[in-house]
């Protein structure tokens, strides 16, 4: 599939948000984590046969604007919400990756109604002093690729980054990189914990996290934490590492639908 594109503005022109849509059926929110969103991934090509996937990126990545106005993962929560407006969508199934899967679980608990689903996965937005996160925005990419994946040589790894193909290409990818991270680094620097622990009882939607059995980055024990904080939430395994997503796309994908498609009834 090849997804089509649409920009949408929000707070008369402050925020610029860029977004890739597919498919047909019941609306899915997709927000995408600190490593981007690069082409159409297999797991989203497999959601939008049953879903209309919507991929919106951060403002300040990839084409998205107005990062300067937003301060804090409540501003941001707050501008997806109109955001959601704008398109139409009085509710949709939420689903996020890491940083998005805090955003996600940010607009579930601020405005509950926009959520028909949520489905979190491998999401940071909490902290615990046993299991301390590394700092994803800082690391250098030799570093980061063994915490991202259970097996870094792997055809799903490779082909994630592949090398640029000419020096120019390189130093773009390198701004690129930079910019992005920056951006989403603002919302959880020095720590990720900005309030979203007083904030997970509110949330009202049926509740799924999904992580990865190798997960390196992100410990299970955030998993059994956001459990513990959301009403009747779920968590499963899925196997591969904290990009099990990409890792073992069919099966994330299956678990994400097998959970959704009641609720889009």
């Amino acid at each position: 599939m090849t997804p089509r594109e649409r920009v949408v503005a929000i707070r008369e022109g402050a925020v610029s948000l860029r977004c890739l849509v597919e498919g047909r059926g019941a609306p899915v929110v997709f927000f995408h984590s600190f490593e981007g969103l690069r082409a159409w991934p297999e797991f989203l090509e497999r959601l939008a046969r049953r879903f209309t996937v919507y991929a919106p990126l951060h403002p300040g990545t990839q084409g998205s604007d107005g990062l300067e106005t937003l301060d804090e993962p409540l501003d941001l929560a707050l501008a997806y919400d109109e955001w959601l407006g704008a398109l139409g969508l009085g509710s949709a199934s939420l689903v996020g990756h890491f940083f998005g899967g805090m955003v996600a679980a940010e607009l579930a608990a601020l405005c509950p109604g926009r959520a028909r689903g949520l489905v979190l996965l491998s999401p940071m937005g909490l902290w615990l002093d046993e299991a301390p996160l590394p700092d994803v925005a800082s690391l250098p990419p030799a570093d980061l690729q063994p915490l991202l994946w259970k097996n870094p040589a792997s055809a799903s790894a490779r082909a994630w980054a592949p090398p640029p193909a000419d020096e120019e290409a390189k130093v773009a990818m390198q701004i690129e990189r930079i910019e992005r991270l920056a951006a989403m680094g603002k919302f959880v620097w020095p720590l990720p914990d900005r309030g979203l622990k007083k904030r997970l009882h509110r949330i009202s939607a049926p509740t799924l996290l999904l992580w990865g059995d190798a997960d390196r980055l992100n410990p299970l024990a955030y998993g059994e934490e956001f459990v513990r904080r959301i009403k009747g939430a779920e968590l499963r395994l899925v196997a591969g590492g904290h990009m099990f997503p990409y890792e073992s796309a069919e099966a994330t994908a299956g678990s994400i639908l097998d959970f959704l498609a009641p609720l889009a009834a």
